[in-house]
């Protein structure tokens, strides 16, 4: 074996070289990308043409939205069991070309019954995709980088807040864009919106079938070792003794006896409910804090252009001191930054740049722990067996943000500030909970280079 460099020992300090790892981690990163454009940030434009073209109030097609993401906590469990018969690789595929063709189904809906349930499969398979085969592809080929790694993925959370709400503004109308975004004169707006839609849908289907075709469920199949570490580093570090297939011993009623498997789901739920909330009415409250449409989409742009540095640095301090802490120090920043937001009064206040700014460093930073943690806690050993328990939960508690939203528009005549401060108290109260997880309880790997531990 060639002489390895002291500092960076088996290639397992690297945050850059995975070798045949980058098509997986590319690979998710669009996953990602769809599923924030179709279910969360893409709402701030989707949800105003939908209405319009319905008929109906934008908080109605919020609270169908927070109904479908619901429902799709179905989706995931099924589909959870299925990954675990035939790989994420064919899960994920599957689940993109179901998402693209329902997608452009709920945005050319007749009516709001059709539009829920096309919603439904939306965020049923798109989630299933970036989460259940995307974290079980994660966690099986990055078992002790995932932190960075996920930094890396859920980039593409910041890339389609960045320029989905843009990419849509093109493809249809811009002016109805404007008016609708805007709450102005909505009897033209959506003309296109249907047709703009299909390109992105086209998108999904197409990742799919490249998905099925060039990813692999195992870095061996590729020749490589987790991680992209030496044979060497392998041996003496991870856990060799049992294959990555297979429960890992687990089963389901054990798992849902298990306290952490709780711990996580609720946890990483909370800071998704906080991020996701946030974000799919961002354009909406800086419009109510005295932004221009445009600007208000500009600013969105702005800020998860920044989000991705944001994400790689969480990434990056997840793994040098653990997910835990940084999960901590995640939501006491995010709690500040959204309280600051709610002080705002308009869009000359400091507090509105403050905020803005801190959110921008977070966006990726809840999605990163939906995965890091529960790899964290019980390694890559059985993990889809874990993740197919662990995602629905996790699942159901993000859905709750768009009830969040919705009820607080509908209560306050479209104000969203209130939702915000939720959003804040529910921040800090994820602290406390974080600080009773055991963060490497189950975790193999972590124990095999920490003997005695």
């Amino acid at each position: 074996m060639a002489k390895q460099n002291l500092r960076d020992p088996g290639n397992k300090n690297s945050v850059v070289n995975f070798g045949a790892g980058w098509v997986v981690i590319i690979y998710c990163l669009l996953m990602f990308f769809l599923y924030v454009g179709m279910c969360n940030d893409g709402a701030n434009i989707t949800a105003p043409n939908v209405a319009a073209r319905l008929g109906l109030e934008q908080g109605d097609i919020m609270n169908m939205n927070s109904l479908a993401g619901i429902v799709g906590v179905v989706f995931f469990i099924v589909v959870g069991q299925i990954n675990r018969k035939v790989g994420a690789r064919i899960t994920s595929g599957v689940c993109c070309i179901i998402s693209g063709i329902t997608y452009i189904i709920a945005c050319s809906a007749p009516s709001i019954a059709i539009y829920t349930i096309a919603m439904c499969f939306v965020y049923g398979s798109i989630m299933s995709a970036g989460y259940v085969a995307g974290g079980t592809l994660v966690a099986t080929w990055f078992p002790k980088k995932k932190g960075v790694v996920m930094g890396y993925t859920t980039m593409g959370h910041n890339f389609a807040s960045a320029f989905y709400v843009q990419l849509v503004a093109i493809l249809i109308a811009p002016t109805a864009v404007a008016t609708s975004v805007g709450g102005a004169d909505l009897s033209n707006v959506g003309a296109n919106f249907p047709g703009g839609i299909v390109p992105i849908g086209i998108a999904a289907i197409v990742l799919g079938i490249l998905g099925m075709l060039f990813i692999r469920n195992t870095p061996q199949e590729r020749g490589i070792n987790p991680d992209n570490v030496s044979d060497e580093v392998y041996k003496n570090e991870y856990d060799t003794t049992d294959a990555v297939e297979g429960d890992g011993g687990w089963t389901t009623g054990k798992l849902l006896k298990t306290k952490e498997l709780w711990l996580a789901a609720i946890t990483t739920g909370f800071f998704q409910i906080c991020s996701v909330g946030v974000m799919s009415q961002l354009v909406t409250r800086n419009i109510q804090l005295g932004f221009t449409p445009q600007a208000a989409m500009n600013v969105m742009t702005i800020l998860a252009l920044g989000g991705v540095v944001g994400s790689w640095i969480i990434g990056i301090i997840d793994d040098k001191i653990g997910t835990k802490k940084t999960m901590v120090g995640f939501g006491v920043w995010y709690a500040i930054a959204l309280l600051c937001n709610f002080g705002a009064t308009d869009s000359a206040s400091p507090l509105v740049y403050v905020s803005l700014f801190m959110i921008a460093m977070g966006i990726g930073g809840s999605a990163n722990f939906t995965t890091s943690l529960p790899t964290s806690i019980f390694g890559r050993q059985g993990f889809d067996k874990v993740n197919s328990v662990i995602f629905p939960i996790q699942g159901a508690i993000t859905a709750l943000c768009f009830l969040v939203n919705g009820v607080v528009q509908k209560m306050t005549g479209g104000e969203i500030k209130m939702a915000y401060l939720v959003f804040a108290g529910v921040a800090l109260v994820n602290v406390v909970l974080v600080l009773i997880v055991n963060e490497h309880r189950f975790n193999r790997d972590w124990k095999a280079a920490h003997p005695g531990k």
